[in-house]
């Protein structure tokens, strides 16, 4: 089975849990197993911070509780610190979970991620969240994890 695995920035993950959003699907394949997402404690933090200050607490409960029990998600500790992304060290957690796990891509609309595309090692793709939902289209990753 091709890796499947992926790291999603933040305000992806915001971009994709209202059913009201045009990337609402990517939140829906998450929940049918159509790919695993990577995440760490601190990812975890950073989500339920930022979906209760644009949301609210409860929304932001339900989301994490939906992703920590989702049988979907890898827990990644990670062991190194690569401090890859110097215009804002805050977005290295997500660097150091996608190395950690192995991850194919990292889903971000963040800019700061286009630091990777020059660095040989470690090789992280870095996509947007519109590549990344046309990916979920194609038919490799349309099969069933069973």
């Amino acid at each position: 089975m091709p890796n499947k695995k992926i790291v999603l920035d933040t305000n992806c993950l915001l971009a994709c849990i209202s059913s009201k959003s045009e990337y609402f699907r990517i939140w829906k394949d998450f929940q049918k197993g159509k790919f695993v997402l990577c995440v760490s404690n601190e990812i975890i933090e950073e989500y339920q911070e930022i979906i209760s200050a644009k949301a609210t607490p409860q929304i932001a409960e339900s989301i994490i509780n939906a992703i920590v029990e989702s049988e979907h998600v890898e827990f990644v500790d990670p062991q190194f610190r690569l401090h890859l992304i110097e215009a804002d060290h805050d977005d290295d957690k997500f660097v150091d979970c996608a190395f950690a796990a192995n991850a194919m891509y990292i889903v971000s609309e963040d800019s700061h991620f286009d630091i990777l595309k020059k660095i040989k090692f470690p090789q992280l793709l870095v996509i947007k969240i519109r590549q990344f939902l046309e990916i979920l289209g194609q038919p490799r990753w349309s099969e069933n994890r069973d």
